[in-house]
C-alpha cells in the first residue's frame, strides 16, 4: 500500500492518504450469533450506519431460536447461515469467514454478536489505519457500553495492566497485539497464510491462538486508538494476584472456565510459552489458595494439565461441563 512520502510542490511530507483501491475494496462482516436477538439487532443497525459501506454480512446462527427474520429485515445485505449445532466461537467464525471469502470479499470484519461499532465512522477509521500503517490486520479498542472511557479488556502499558481508555490512547498504536475477534478487520490473504480459527479451541482461546499465528507468520497487525467498539466488560474476570503486574482470568461460568483453562494449557504446549506457563503455574494456585478455594484450584488444574498433555480434545458434547 504505497504512499507518496513528499508533497511534490514543497518538499514537505504530505499527510497520509488512503489508497482508492482500499477505499473501494469489497468488505464483508463475519458474525456469529447465539440467542442474542437484541444485541444482534443493535449490531446490524450499527453496520447500516457505517459511512464505509459493507458489501455483505455473513451471519452464522447457532442459537436455539433462529433469527432469520431479523436478518432478512436488516438494512444491510445479510447472508444467513443456519447451524443446527453450536460450533463455538471458533467454528462459527471459521464458517462465516469461509463464506465471506467465497463471496469475493477482500477484507473481512469479524464481529461478536454482543458488540457494535461505537459510531458511524468505525469501519472508515479501521480502513484508514490499515492504509496509513500498511497493516494486514487492524483492530479497534473495545470499550464498555455504559462507560466508553473504560476498556472492556485490559491492555498492558509499561508493564502494568489497565482498563483506562485514555491511558491506552496516550500510549498510541499497539503493535502486534489486539483483542480478537471483536472488530478485527483482516485482509483475505491472511487466512491463506495462517489459516482459519481453530475448531478444536471451540471457545475461549481461539482468539489467542489466531493472534499467536499472526505473530509467528510475521503478519503486520495491531490495535489503533482511532476506532472503537462497544462490548460488555470482561473486567470482572480479571483477578489481580500481585498488584497489576500479575493477574489471572477466571471466567464466570463452569463451561467457560473449562475451555479457558484447557485451551491455555494447549496454547502453552503448542507455542512453547514458557513465561505463560510460569505465570499460570504461580498465579492460579496463589489466587485459589488465598481464597481457600481448593475445589476451584482442582477445577483449574484438571483441564489445564489436560491441555498441556494435549488431552480432552474432541467433539464438545463429549467434554466435561
Amino acid at each position: 500500500m504505497p504512499q507518496n512520502p513528499l508533497d511534490d510542490s514543497s518538499g514537505v511530507p504530505a499527510e497520509p492518504s488512503v489508497e482508492p483501491s482500499l477505499r473501494e475494496a469489497r468488505i464483508a462482516a463475519a458474525v456469529v450469533t447465539l440467542d442474542r436477538p437484541d444485541d444482534l439487532r443493535l449490531l446490524l443497525e450499527g453496520f447500516a450506519r457505517q459511512t464505509t459501506a459493507l458489501a455483505s454480512v455473513v451471519l452464522v446462527d447457532s442459537g436455539s431460536s433462529p433469527v432469520r427474520e431479523l436478518a432478512e429485515a436488516a438494512d444491510v445485505p445479510v447472508t444467513y447461515l443456519r447451524s443446527e449445532v453450536n460450533l463455538g466461537g471458533a467454528g462459527g467464525f471459521a464458517l462465516a469467514i469461509l463464506a465471506a471469502l467465497a463471496s469475493g470479499a477482500e477484507w473481512i470484519w469479524i464481529m461478536d454478536d454482543d458488540a457494535h461499532p461505537e459510531d458511524a465512522g468505525t469501519l472508515a477509521a479501521l480502513v484508514d489505519a490499515a492504509a496509513e500503517r500498511d497493516l494486514e490486520v487492524v483492530l479497534p479498542l473495545v470499550v464498555t457500553p455504559d462507560d466508553p472511557d473504560r476498556l472492556s479488556f485490559h491492555f498492558r502499558v509499561d508493564g502494568h495492566s489497565t482498563h483506562d481508555r485514555a491511558t491506552v490512547e496516550a500510549a498510541g498504536f499497539r503493535a502486534d497485539v489486539g483483542h480478537f475477534f471483536n472488530g478485527a478487520l483482516v485482509h483475505r490473504d491472511v487466512f491463506y497464510t495462517v489459516g482459519l480459527p481453530d475448531l478444536r479451541m471451540f471457545l475461549r482461546g481461539d482468539e489467542t491462538d489466531f493472534m499467536l499465528r499472526l505473530r509467528r507468520a510475521g503478519v503486520r497487525f495491531g490495535t489503533v486508538t482511532t476506532a472503537a467498539l462497544r462490548h460488555p466488560s470482561g473486567e470482572a474476570e480479571l483477578q489481580h494476584v500481585i498488584g497489576d503486574r500479575l493477574h489471572v482470568l477466571v471466567p464466570e461460568t463452569e463451561t467457560k472456565r473449562f475451555y479457558f483453562y484447557r485451551n491455555r494449557g494447549q496454547l502453552i504446549r503448542r507455542y512453547r510459552r514458557v513465561r505463560s506457563l510460569a505465570a499460570d503455574g504461580v498465579g492460579y494456585p496463589l489466587y485459589f489458595l488465598r481464597h481457600g478455594d481448593v475445589a476451584g484450584l482442582a477445577a483449574w488444574a484438571r483441564p489445564f494439565v489436560a491441555g498441556l498433555r494435549n488431552r480432552s480434545f474432541g467433539p464438545p458434547w463429549n467434554l466435561p461441563r
